[in-house]
């Protein structure tokens, strides 16, 4: 296809002329100031137009990739259908494949394009166990008692990025543009055990930069260290011997006793720990039956500090903790398996801060009367404030937060990876506000409007500023730069695992193959319903009356 001769001359001063796209450095780094200004071009924005009306094009294309990914619903490590099909619309749209990376079976790398800059593209896909949750309902409403379901929105960030390298790959294709796309999905992040196999794998050895999103219900991006928690996920087993528990009690040793002697050694010491330390657990192993001396148990923890350091600390006295709960029982440590490890996050300032001024040309989206009921139905149904919907402007620019003002939080693997190489993460608007996370409330917005809405904003700032830094060479200059010389300067990193640790891709399998065959008849079937709430006979919205 011949393009004009002005479409040519217009990328040919972009690529080959970078002057034309200086950046302007000032500003003291306080996190509301901004210290990369990048100077932009007509043909520029004109390329970031067009990019955003090719997404809003792609709606359809939007609502049905996240309709169907909310409809798997499946759990880490066990995201199998949502693989195949992600992989199969990539391929189909021209991405060369590569599946079961670093050893996870549902993980991939799509990659498209030739020389630099490379971007990487991700964005997690697995969900919350027992938040089965039918969509648009704003009260407790599941398809299957204890099902999975997506209570967090993971349905959404990996449609996001596809329709969005689809949009840029045919700008690249038609104007010549070098670079290269590389897709990938965060597998396993509610067990934090994905991203550091696909570091340890080299996934991002020749990356540039990468653009992470994640679902929230607000529309923005940070720089600098994040209020992440780092962390450690370890099983620790114990072996004792069994007995007739009422018969013959005396000549058994209790597994149980140990597990539950190491968690109350654990909860005395919480006084004790600092502020921004999180802990917790769950006893997947408490024996067979009453009458039966328990020969074997586990307790499985997570444990999460500000930095590696901190952390590595907290699993080496839990260590101590379960050989004394040994030695006071008479049983054995079987086993002490981590499965799964994260970094807190640390991003890229020059990368947010060119997507912080593309999310503000995007602005919120315009959420309709039915979207602000839903939003008020669920907000009422769980008894916080009915605010609604966020309609408003996006929020400032977020900086890093100082490490007095760090005082704990949650964790997500993505740390990792932008410890390696420079990244971002956006925040897209898809969710409800005031949900209490990892809870069947999230999942009600997350195949309506509201999620279609948020991922189609979302997919705009991304392809802005994946066309930012395509024709911006001082974006990934300065990336590198802030990398190297301000957030690894004295920090380098090291993974958790150990070379010889492997994916524990055994975790969920047994929960995936007791809901999955029920679950496949709720699948969404595009080819016959427009939408999932169609499929589903969900009137749009459903929440309780008020009741004067």
């Amino acid at each position: 296809m011949a393009f004009p001769p002005a479409r040519h001359i217009a990328v040919a001063l972009l690529l080959c002329a970078p002057h034309m796209l200086v950046a302007q450095r000032g500003g003291n780094g306080a996190a509301d100031s901004i210290k990369y200004k990048y100077t932009s071009t007509p043909q520029l924005e004109a390329l970031k137009a067009e990019a955003a009306r090719e997404i809003d094009a792609k709606a359809k294309m939007i609502q049905v990739m996240v309709d169907q990914v909310f409809s798997y619903g499946e759990l880490g490590f066990q995201e199998i259908e949502t693989s195949r099909y992600l992989t199969g619309l990539l391929e189909e749209n021209g991405f060369k494949v590569e599946r079961g990376v670093g050893g996870l079976p549902t993980a991939f790398v799509a990659r498209w394009g030739s020389g630099k800059p490379v971007i990487s593209l991700g964005s997690d896909i697995d969900d919350i166990p027992q938040a089965g949750q039918k969509p648009g309902v704003g009260y407790k409403d599941t398809f299957i008692a204890g099902s999975p379901g997506h209570g967090e929105g993971h349905n959404s960030g990996m449609p996001l990025n596809i329709a969005a390298a689809i949009v840029v790959k045919k700008i690249m294709e038609r104007d010549h543009i070098p670079g290269t796309l590389v897709l990938w999905p965060g597998v396993a992040e509610e067990l934090m055990s994905g991203k550091a196999w696909l570091v340890r794998a080299g996934v991002f050895k020749d990356v540039d930069i990468t653009l992470f999103t994640h679902v929230d219900s607000d529309f923005g991006v940070s720089w600098g260290q994040s209020s992440s928690n780092a962390l450690i996920s370890a099983i620790f087993k114990f072996k004792g011997s069994s007995a007739h528990a009422a018969g013959a009690p005396w000549r058994g040793k209790s597994a149980l006793d140990a597990v539950m002697l190491m968690a109350t050694s654990w909860e005395f010491q919480r006084e004790h720990m600092p502020l921004a330390q999180r802990s917790h657990y769950v006893i997947p192993d408490g024996g067979d039956q009453p009458n039966v001396v328990p020969s074997t148990a586990s307790i499985w923890f997570y444990f999460r500090q500000t930095d590696y350091e901190k952390t590595l600390a907290m699993f080496e006295d839990a260590k101590v903790k379960a050989n004394a709960a040994a030695l006071m029982t008479g049983v054995v440590v079987d086993t002490v398996m981590m499965v799964g490890s994260g970094w807190s996050g640390h991003f890229s300032r020059p990368i947010a801060e060119a997507m912080y001024e593309n999310i503000k040309k995007v602005g919120m989206p315009a959420w309709s009367d039915k979207d602000q009921q839903l939003a008020k139905g669920i907000q009422r149904e769980l008894g916080v404030p009915d605010s609604g919907m966020v309609s408003r402007n996006v929020g400032r620019l977020n900086g890093p937060i100082p490490d007095n003002q760090r005082t704990g939080g949650g964790s997500d693997d993505i740390g990792d990876v932008a410890w390696t190489v420079p990244t971002v993460t956006l925040r897209y608007p898809s969710n409800i506000p005031n949900m209490p996370g990892h809870n069947w409330a999230n999942a009600i917005s997350m195949a309506t409007p509201i999620a279609h809405k948020g991922v189609v904003a979302g997919a705009k700032a991304q392809v802005m500023t994946m066309l930012d830094i395509l024709l911006t060479p001082q974006i990934v200059t300065d990336a590198w730069d802030y990398f190297t010389n301000v957030q690894t300067k004295t920090i380098k990193y090291r993974p958790f695992f150990a070379p010889t640790d492997k994916p524990p891709i055994w975790l969920n399998e047994a929960t995936m193959a007791k809901y999955r065959p029920e679950m496949k008849k709720y699948y969404y079937d595009s080819k016959k319903y427009d939408t999932y709430l169609q499929q589903l006979g969900i009137e749009y919205p459903t929440v309780r009356k008020i009741v004067p």
